[in-house]
């Protein structure tokens, strides 16, 4: 489970470093941070799905979004166990301190 979370956030994280980097043109010098490199790879997926490019930041944003929560839910199946036992060990704690406070002088 730890290399699909890897090869998943690895490669997303540097997706959305570049998104954040070119939409904001923060180039830092290189020619693949750039505007001009985001408005051009943006103009050929939109040639190439027939729409228009400026509608698609938002859709890859919102598949991002998407994609990593189903990621981590499979996550959180496979180890449910463990995180049910820690919910339960932190309200099960949580309440007794609220007892103790109650009873402060």
């Amino acid at each position: 489970m730890r290399w699909l979370l890897s090869l998943w956030f690895l490669p997303i994280t540097f997706l959305v470093l570049w998104l954040t980097l070119a939409a904001n043109d923060w180039s830092l010098g290189l020619h693949f941070f750039s505007r001009e490199m985001y408005d051009t790879v943006f103009a050929v997926y939109g040639g190439a799905l027939g729409v228009p490019p400026e509608s698609l930041p938002p859709l890859v944003v919102r598949a991002l979004v998407l994609d990593s929560l189903i990621v981590l839910a499979l996550y959180a199946f496979r180890r449910r166990k463990p995180i049910v036992a820690y919910l339960r060990e932190r309200y099960s704690r949580g309440s007794a301190s609220l007892e103790s406070l109650s009873k402060a002088p």
